[in-house]
């Protein structure tokens, strides 16, 4: 599997065991060039023309003669890895995009005790690094974010993103395969989650998510491959709020057909440098696929979706004065979530930082 430097994708390789575990041995005295269309031949040869795959597998296709098989997975799914196996092994894919950002590469490369621990754990450097990305009060709404995922993580006794993470494993397998980050980046998600929201909606979003407590069996998830459980979850939560939904589901729909569009982007032959068309594997939350198959032949502008507008002079101050209510709220919420956190937050340096200005404010 190559790696691709694509400035609007990001692209990650696998681990040199996978390479010399699944790819077959070189015979020697081969040339470069010899080598490379050995590998390209065998691929092709694996490729099935009509393969039988899924039923949550989406076809959909570009005017050059591109293929992207869709994946809608359930993150917390067993049946969802193995979807995203067969779908890899059928297709043999130039391209696999899987719904991760940078920020989240991490739990592709670590073993699933490790993921568990994390997910259960809410701890101080998870706070301060949340907070360094996002800022102060987007920050603390991902704490809360991720205390959903370790709620649903508790109950199941299973870790998020096993069907990232059997892509990853599967692509390495695919000689030639590239490996895409295909989400928005987290930050930019939070930032503008949290811009679209009254003060008033924020509160009762971070209450909602305090409490959440709904007990989850393996067989829930099962029953909800029709939607992803994290996401129906998540739709429960914010169904109050419109403008929640469009930053978090809407505009990442728009995000991921941006970015699978452009893996299927024709490839270059290692023969003779000819463009054919692309084989891509997509994997997403099944909740986003609808939202891509409306999107796919529409004209997109990201750039819309990539940045946040700064807020007025005069809400500046007022959200100044009104933060030290949030921070209150917020940092019960984190509280329950964590009892270790209450004395966390106090410790942080934004929060004395805040503290001050709303001093300096009542003065």
């Amino acid at each position: 599997m190559d790696q691709d430097n694509n400035s609007e994708d990001e692209s990650i390789g696998p681990s040199e065991d996978h390479l010399e575990e699944d790819h077959p041995c070189i015979p020697p005295g081969l040339s470069d060039g010899e080598t490379l269309e050995m590998l390209w031949q065998l691929r092709a040869q694996r490729r099935q023309s009509s393969p039988e795959l899924p039923e949550t597998v989406t076809r959909l296709s570009t005017p050059d003669g591109s293929l992207l098989y869709l994946v809608g997975t359930a993150h917390f799914s067993d049946s969802s890895k193995n979807d995203v196996a067969m779908t890899i092994r059928a297709v043999q894919p130039d391209v696999v995009v899987v719904e991760l950002c940078q920020y989240r590469v991490s739990m592709l490369k670590m073993d699933e005790n490790t993921l568990l621990k994390e997910a259960k754990e809410i701890n101080l450097e998870k706070v301060q690094q949340a907070i360094k990305q996002n800022g102060l009060m987007s920050g603390l709404m991902q704490i809360l974010l991720l205390k959903v995922s370790a709620h649903i993580t508790e109950q199941l006794g299973m870790a998020p993103g096993g069907e990232f993470r059997e892509a990853f494993k599967e692509a390495g397998r695919v000689p030639f395969c590239k490996f895409h980050l295909g989400d928005r980046p987290i930050p930019v998600t939070f930032k503008r989650a949290i811009a679209a929201l009254s003060l008033w909606q924020k509160v009762r979003l971070a209450w909602g998510l305090c409490f959440l407590s709904d007990p989850i069996s393996k067989e829930d998830v099962e029953k909800c491959k029709q939607k992803d459980l994290l996401e129906q979850t998540m739709s429960e939560m914010i169904g109050e709020f419109p403008a929640l939904h469009e930053t978090i589901v809407a505009e990442r729909d728009i995000y991921l057909t941006h970015t699978l569009r452009q893996a299927t982007r024709c490839v270059e032959a290692p023969s003779n440098a000819q463009k054919v068309p692309a084989v891509v594997v997509g994997v997403v939350g099944i909740g986003h696929v609808p939202g891509i198959e409306q999107n796919w032949e529409k004209q997109l502008n990201i750039n819309e979706i990539m940045s946040v507008a700064p807020p007025s002079r005069f809400g500046k101050v007022f959200h100044t004065v009104l933060k030290g209510v949030m921070i209150a709220m917020l940092g019960y919420a984190c509280y329950r979530a964590g009892r270790s956190l209450g004395k966390a937050l106090l410790s942080l340096p934004a929060v004395q930082s805040l503290v001050g200005t709303l001093r300096l404010t009542a003065v």
